[in-house]
């Protein structure tokens, strides 16, 4: 028997056209990244915008497994998009990560999408339409199109969020509920926040960069097994056949607890629920944090167990995760000077030279071959990443948490 084919994926990308991003996202960015990352599929991102889907038809090559190429680098046709629409009573603003199987079909959806919204102003377009019904017409041009529903939680644009999102994936898609076989997790939770949620038991979990410069790309991820390709890849969200997923400690994202940016109050779920959802300073709402809203859609603890290679995996039996800082912080923190400093990059371009990769670096490498590569310290440093020997401040209402690895720095 043949060894099960894996590859690593970053399908929530942006191009230069999305607003706020480095304008410098371009096919060569996207590319030099990937490889310095380990990524082997990319979302070409922002297919709804008129030049950037010019520009990739322009720079990227189909291939007969359904995807796009360029330089050894894999693309598959995504963007997101806002779907802004009145549903079950409520205004909602969802953000989807929309796919699609071919050039054609991509002509075919912008052309139907143009009458519900602005697609020039910004490559995550905000279209008036509501999920189920983007998914709808998408399905019409092709019937291999698909969605993950974007950074599940997110207070202001998550399915899940408590702003503006829904219960359910029911009582979002409807009728098309069965089309929907993954979401993506986001920044501010990870997949054992998710397994708490039986209504999520049915659909794979899913992790991605959202990366809005080229630096950014990977630090999360997605590792599927079975074959890159379009078919492919539906094939594996439809069956969770996910070997596992890369993910920041989800107290790093800015939503993770709930709080009041303006007052400087971050409070977890049991302090948020006696604040009765107003600021203890100010008496104003706070903002709902992820980890509040998983706690009410929950109808189970916690469980989760870390095996002998750092896996974090489930009792029942869901694709398993591992927690990572980025290489460029740890180095950074190990020399104790900026990410962009001599020292730091000429450490950063050493490791991946010999690993092959940043992801190779972070997960495989070991130990006593990164010291007389990048010095001892940096060793340490991703030792103790790996074994989550950190300090952590949880983020909170649009504010970043922090991940410090060595104590008073």
């Amino acid at each position: 028997m043949g060894l099960v084919m894996s590859y690593a994926a970053d399908l929530h990308t942006h191009s230069r056209f999305a607003m706020g991003t480095s304008r410098s996202l371009d096919f060569g960015a996207l590319v030099r990244g990937a490889k310095t990352k380990g990524i082997d599929l990319l979302a070409t991102a922002d297919f709804t915008h008129p030049v950037w889907i010019e520009e990739t038809r322009a720079a990227l090559s189909e291939t007969p497994d359904g995807l796009l190429a360029l330089d050894g680098v894999s693309f598959i046709l995504g963007t997101e998009v806002n779907c802004t629409a009145q549903q079950g009573g409520r205004g909602r603003r969802v953000h989807v990560l929309l796919f699609a199987p071919n050039l054609g079909a991509v002509d075919a959806i912008n052309a139907r999408l143009a009458s519900s919204g602005s697609l020039e102003g910004d490559g995550r377009p905000t279209l008036r339409l509501s999920p189920r019904d983007l998914l709808a017409a998408a399905l019409d041009v092709d019937e291999r199109c698909f969605v993950i529903p974007a950074h599940l939680w997110t207070p202001w644009f998550g399915l899940y969020g408590a702003k503006s999102g829904f219960d359910s994936l029911e009582e979002c898609f409807g009728d098309l509920t069965g089309r929907v076989h993954a979401v993506e997790s986001g920044l501010s939770a990870d997949p054992a926040m998710c397994w708490r949620v039986p209504s999520l038991d049915g659909v794979s979990i899913v992790s991605f960069s959202d990366a809005h410069s080229p630096g950014r790309m990977g630090r999360e991820l997605t590792v599927f097994r079975g074959e890159p390709s379009y078919d492919g890849l539906r094939a594996a969200l439809a069956r969770q056949q996910i070997e596992y997923t890369v993910e920041l400690f989800p107290e790093e994202g800015k939503y993770h607890h709930s709080g009041h940016r303006k007052c400087g109050v971050r409070l977890s779920p049991a302090a948020a629920a006696r604040s009765g959802g107003r600021c203890p300073k100010c008496g104003r709402p706070t903002t709902k944090g992820v980890l509040q809203r998983v706690e009410e859609l929950s109808a189970r603890p916690a469980e989760a167990d870390v095996d002998g290679a750092g896996l974090i995996r489930s009792r029942s039996g869901r694709p398993p995760f591992r927690r990572m800082a980025s290489l460029g912080q740890i180095v950074s923190e190990a020399l104790e000077c900026g990410p962009t400093a001599k020292r730091a990059t000429a450490a950063y371009a050493a490791l991946v030279s010999h690993f092959g990769s940043e992801l190779a670096v972070l997960l495989d490498a070991p130990e006593g071959e990164i010291a007389p590569l990048a010095g001892e310290r940096v060793a340490q440093g991703i030792s103790r990443v790996r074994n989550g020997d950190l300090t952590i401040e949880p983020g909170y209402d649009g504010v970043y948490g922090s991940v410090t690895i060595w104590p008073g720095r």
